[in-house]
C-alpha cells in the first residue's frame, strides 16, 4: 500500500471556484483502493456550506510558528470521510474565516504559507505518513521547499516526494522578499534567481516549480507552450531547465455526472445511438425557456466560461455581428469582466431572438445547454487544459476551439475529405480566422448533415474519463518512488 497525499486550496465538493477543485475532488476516488490510500487536505473555509462542515469530526489541534510575523498559532485539524477518500481541514479561525477562499493577495500570501507549514506539522500527529506529496498550484508551493529544507533532518520526513502540478502558470503569488521571507521563516540564502526569487520579489510557485521531485501541467501541449517567452509567464527559462522532469496529463471529467443518457438536468435523455432524434428536444426547450426563436433548424452556439480576456471574448467582441447570422444564436453563461458581461447584456438586448446572456452560473442551466446546443465555443488566448470541451463532446455538442494547450490535445479537426475529426479548430489568435471556422461549421452542419452526425458519434465515442489520466498518474507516482 502507498500512501497519497492531495494538498490544494479548494476541492469538491466543498469549496470550489475552478477546475482545480474539480481535479481534487474526482482524481482521488479514481485510484485502486487496494494499491494506493489517497487522502485530501484543504483549509477548513468558514464558507464550506454548513451540511458539511456540520460533519467534520475533530482530530488534533497544535501550536505553530513560521516566520517571525506568524508567530504561535493555533491550528485544527478535522476530518471527514466522504465517498472513500478521507478528508483532512486545516482550522484557523483568523485566517479562513472568509466569504471567498481569495481575496486580498497580501492576505492569500500569508494564509497559504500558514497551510502549506501547517500540512505539514500535522502529519506526525494525525498517523498518516505519506510516501508522496502532490501538490497544486502556487498557494501549495511552499510544500516542497519546506520538505527539502527546514523538514528534511526529520526521520518522519526522509524520502517523502513531491509532485507539484501547475493548472495555471498566470497566477504565482508573488509579493516582496522581506513579506514573505518574514511569514515563511525561509531562510534569506533560498531567496535568489536559482530559487524562490523573480524580479526582485519573493515567488511561491517558483520555490514549488525549483524544489519538487517532479512537475505536471494538466495537458501536453501546454507543458510545450511554458517553455516558450509567449506562454511562459517569466518561468519559460526554468521551465525549460526542468524539461526532463515535466508532463502534461490532461485532466479528466466526471462520467456520471455529465451523461446525456440519464442526466436529471437535461429536458430529453439520449445516448450516441438516439442523438439524432431526441437531441434537438432539447434545444427547443431550452430556447423556449430563455426567450429565443424557438426554431429546431436554427445553429446553436453555447459558451460557458469566465468573462476574461484569457478566454478569447475580444475576438468575439469584434465578430459578434458575423456570428449571429439569421441561422445562428448563442448562449452565454458565465460572469467576470463587466465589459465583456455589458458586451453580451448589449447584443441579448439588440438580437433578442438569437443571443442570450445568462450573466452567472447555473449548473442546472449549464448542464441544459451542453445537451441543447449543437456547437460550443472556446476561442481562448491560453488553455492549460479545459474542461468545458471534454463535456461537450460527451454531449454530442461540436466544439470549435483555438489551437492552445488542452484544447489542441483533445480536439481533432475536421476533415471532409477523409470524414475525420471530432470538431473544428484555428491556429492564429485572429477574430477573422475563428469567424471563418465558425462560418464552416455551419456550412457542415447544414450541408453536409450526415458527415456532422458522423463527427457528433465520434465526439460522444471519445474517452476523456478520470480512469485514463489515473494511469497516467500511477505510473509517475511509481517511478518517482522507484518502483519502475
Amino acid at each position: 500500500m502507498r500512501n497519497v497525499l492531495f494538498v490544494a486550496s479548494e476541492c469538491v465538493p466543498f469549496i470550489k471556484t475552478g477546475g482545480l477543485a474539480d481535479v481534487c475532488g474526482a482524481l482521488p476516488k479514481e485510484f485502486y483502493k487496494e494499491a494506493w490510500d489517497v487522502r485530501v487536505v484543504i483549509p477548513n473555509y468558514s464558507c464550506i456550506p454548513e451540511k458539511w462542515r456540520n460533519q467534520f469530526t475533530y482530530v488534533t489541534h497544535f501550536y505553530m510558528s513560521c516566520g517571525p510575523y506568524i508567530r504561535d498559532r493555533y491550528v485544527g485539524v478535522l476530518q471527514y470521510q466522504y465517498q472513500g477518500i478521507t478528508y483532512y481541514f486545516i482550522d484557523n479561525q483568523d485566517y479562513f474565516n472568509t466569504f471567498l477562499p481569495y481575496g486580498n493577495m497580501r492576505q492569500d500570501i500569508e494564509k497559504f504559507i500558514f497551510f502549506d507549514k501547517a500540512v505539514l506539522s500535522m502529519l506526525p500527529l494525525i498517523g498518516f505518513r505519506p510516501d508522496l506529496i502532490h501538490c497544486h498550484d502556487w498557494q501549495t508551493g511552499l510544500i516542497p521547499v519546506y520538505l527539502k529544507t527546514e523538514f528534511a533532518a526529520s526521520d518522519f520526513f526522509w524520502n517523502i516526494k513531491s509532485v507539484i502540478t501547475i493548472h495555471n502558470l498566470k497566477f504565482q503569488g508573488i509579493w516582496d522578499v522581506e513579506t514573505i521571507q518574514g511569514l515563511s521563516g525561509l531562510p534569506l540564502s533560498l531567496f535568489t534567481p536559482d530559487k524562490l526569487e523573480y524580479n526582485k520579489a519573493g515567488n511561491m510557485l517558483k520555490g514549488g516549480l525549483v524544489f519538487a521531485d517532479y512537475i505536471t501541467t494538466v495537458s501536453d501541449t501546454y507543458a510545450q507552450e511554458i517553455q516558450s517567452d509567449y506562454y511562459g509567464e517569466g518561468l519559460n527559462g526554468l521551465m525549460y531547465a526542468r524539461r526532463l522532469d515535466m508532463q502534461g496529463i490532461v485532466n479528466g471529467i466526471d462520467y456520471e455526472e455529465y451523461n446525456p443518457a440519464t442526466d436529471g438536468k437535461i429536458y430529453t435523455n439520449y445516448d450516441a445511438e438516439s442523438f439524432r432524434n431526441l437531441k434537438w428536444k432539447n434545444k427547443t426547450a431550452l430556447q423556449e425557456e430563455l426567450g429565443l426563436a424557438v426554431d429546431k433548424k436554427k445553429y446553436m452556439i453555447g459558451l460557458i466560461s469566465r468573462l476574461t480576456d484569457q478566454k478569447g471574448l475580444d475576438l468575439i467582441a469584434y465578430a459578434m455581428d458575423g456570428i449571429v447570422d439569421d441561422y445562428t444564436q448563442l448562449v452565454v453563461i458565465g460572469t467576470g469582466d463587466p465589459t465583456y458581461e455589458n458586451m453580451f447584456r448589449h447584443y441579448a438586448w439588440k438580437y433578442a431572438d438569437r443571443v442570450s446572456a445568462n450573466i452567472c452560473y447555473s449548473d442546472d442551466l449549464a448542464h441544459k445547454l451542453y445537451a441543447a446546443a449543437d456547437a460550443f465555443l472556446m476561442p481562448s488566448r491560453f488553455e492549460p487544459c479545459g474542461l468545458t470541451q471534454m463535456i461537450s463532446f460527451r454531449y454530442g455538442t461540436v466544439p470549435i476551439v483555438r489551437e492552445t494547450g488542452g484544447l489542441k490535445d483533445t480536439v481533432h479537426p475536421y476533415n471532409e475529405y477523409e470524414n475525420s475529426g471530432d470538431g473544428f479548430s484555428f491556429a492564429n489568435y485572429n477574430a477573422d480566422e475563428m469567424l471563418n471556422v465558425i462560418n464552416y461549421s455551419k456550412k457542415v452542419f447544414y450541408d453536409q448533415k450526415r458527415n456532422w452526425n458522423s463527427m457528433v458519434k465520434r465526439g460522444m465515442g471519445n474517452d476523456y474519463s478520470w480512469r485514463v489520466s489515473t494511469g497516467r498518474y500511477e505510473g509517475l507516482y511509481r517511478y518517482l518512488l522507484g518502483e519502475c
